[in-house]
């Protein structure tokens, strides 16, 4: 007896939507990872070629191996960067893993409970306080009077 006549018969003629049910978790799958890999990654390969591009002298650097120093010299290729008073070493530009930028310090403004002013501080003891914070400072400021 043979068993390929009766695989044919249970195979028969699939029902409609199979295919598409069989496909769309695959095409999901791979725009998922498109999503969420790939084009990140891209993204972010292409700000380092920016960054990598863009060194100039006087740029703080960390390179891949974790030398900090400063760009002495920007070559086509390479980058001399300063580690040391006398001390240069050359890298390729691809070795160069961050630019290190200078934020200013943000220094924000008292407030006004915190530090007050004399003529602040009378209308202080008039209000109620509103936090604990507030309540030290006033208390801190009597105690200095």
């Amino acid at each position: 007896m043979s068993f390929i006549p009766l695989l044919q018969a249970a195979a028969g003629n699939p029902p409609q939507g199979s295919f598409l049910m069989t496909v769309l978790p695959f095409v999901l799958i791979i725009g998922i990872f498109y999503l969420f890999i790939i084009r990140p990654q891209n993204k972010k390969q292409k700000e380092t070629e920016k960054m990598i591009a863009a060194l100039k002298k006087g740029d703080k650097v960390i390179t891949i191996g974790g030398i900090h120093g400063i760009v002495h010299q920007a070559k086509e290729k390479t980058v001399i960067i300063k580690v040391d008073d006398g001390t240069k070493i050359e890298f390729n530009r691809s070795a160069v893993a961050s630019v290190i930028t200078d934020k200013p310090t943000d220094v924000k403004p008292a407030k006004k409970s915190e530090k007050a002013k004399p003529s602040d501080q009378g209308e202080a003891e008039k209000e109620p306080a509103e936090t604990p914070a507030a309540d030290e400072t006033a208390a801190q400021g009597e105690s200095h009077e």
